[in-house]
């Protein structure tokens, strides 16, 4: 295990391409898996998922590169099919699609900061992961405006407000997670670099 190289904590798992697509495979899954606990709210088209949360786990975990490519393998099975976006839905479009092209912009921005060391300590994490839901909201609310044809007042109250807790909340997790995480890779490289 080498910490001193490691960017971002993919880069503590031993291996090269087949490290990565695994990673990349499997933080697709995840977000996959997170969008099926999803709670359908009736005033407004978006879903209260667990989405969000799983897609600034990947990111900032993976890298801008992993991260990236990750987010677009998940957009592109779904629009293929597979049914693993929120509530089991696929394919291209509905208002809360934009969301789902949000998530690449996401993994761009999250991936970028991680690297340069933003998800170990608690302060910066918290940056990191609002500037990952801005990037989320940033292309989901223009598409929850063409799609439902909402003014961004509407859009806003619908497409944001309502998740700005949760987002709270997932911020406040990560927070604690990647620092933490952080911290024992050096604790367990430090005793390995003892033996």
């Amino acid at each position: 295990m080498n910490t001193a190289s490691s960017r971002v904590l993919a880069d503590v798992v031993p291996g090269g391409a087949v490290r990565d697509a695994a990673l990349v495979t499997a933080g697709a899954g995840l977000v996959g898996v997170l969008a099926q606990i999803a709670i359908p709210l009736p005033f407004t088209p978006v879903p209260l998922t667990m989405q969000t949360f799983g897609v600034l786990l990947v990111c900032a975990s993976l890298g801008s590169a992993r991260g990236l490519i990750s987010m677009m393998l998940y957009a592109v099975m779904g629009i293929a099919g597979v049914p693993w976006f929120a509530e089991g839905g696929s394919g291209f479009g509905g208002a809360s699609f934009g969301y789902v092209l949000g998530f690449i912009l996401a993994a761009a921005v999250v991936g970028r900061l991680a690297e340069r060391g933003a998800t170990q300590s608690p302060v910066h994490t918290a940056g990191v992961m609002v500037l990952g839901n801005l990037a989320i909201y940033a292309v989901g609310v223009p598409w929850l405006m063409a799609t439902a044809h909402l003014g961004l007042a509407t859009a806003l109250t619908l497409g944001v407000v309502p998740f700005l807790v949760g987002d709270l909340i997932k911020v406040l997790a990560c927070s604690g997670v990647f620092p933490g995480s952080w911290h024992l890779v050096r604790r367990l490289g430090a005793q390995g670099m003892g033996r």
